[in-house]
């Protein structure tokens, strides 16, 4: 396969697989031609590989600084602004992990705690047991989940992937 081939694959399946972050696909795309540029881009050059306008560009590459995983690059004597991506895949693994626990995970349990204590004014003594119980249950794995999220997000790579073998022995 020839390199302008495999790079399209890339980005097309990144742009896929960015869908199950939360990221939009345009997004991850601009995201995964950063990761594999050698040097920093500006947004000229992204509108150009990706043919995309620039309102486009502009808008994901500031949603992908806010989740962390891009940043802006000056170049001595240049007025363009460039940008680069995370490359060390751990760091960035754990950069999205932290950002769909803060956009998905902090919400819905908060959402829980706020439904934690509902009263029984209406009667239905059913109905009302069977929902305590469910959300105590949601709020139970979703804490649990916050748990091993946390524990990720601080990990070292090592430790992580250690720890994850010995568990399947």
């Amino acid at each position: 396969m020839e390199y302008e081939e495999g790079k399209e694959k890339l980005i097309q399946a990144w742009g896929t697989l960015g869908a199950s972050w939360g990221l939009n696909r345009t997004m991850a795309q601009i995201h995964a031609l950063l990761m594999i540029s050698p040097e920093s881009l500006s947004a000229e050059e992204i509108m150009k590989e990706l043919n995309i306008s620039r309102g486009n560009a502009n808008m994901n590459i500031r949603a992908l600084i806010d989740w962390g995983i891009v940043y802006k690059e000056h170049k001595p004597g240049e007025r363009k602004e460039y940008f680069k991506s995370e490359k060390d895949v751990w760091e960035l693994a754990k950069q999205v992990a932290q950002e769909r626990r803060k956009r998905e995970l902090d919400p819905i349990i908060k959402m829980l705690n706020q439904v934690e204590n509902i009263r029984d004014d209406s009667g239905q003594v059913e109905n009302i047991k069977e929902f305590k119980k469910i959300t105590k249950d949601l709020k139970k794995f979703a804490d649990k989940s916050n748990g091993m999220l946390d524990k990720f997000i601080r990990a070292d790579e090592h430790w992580f992937f250690g720890t994850l073998l010995k568990s399947f022995k």
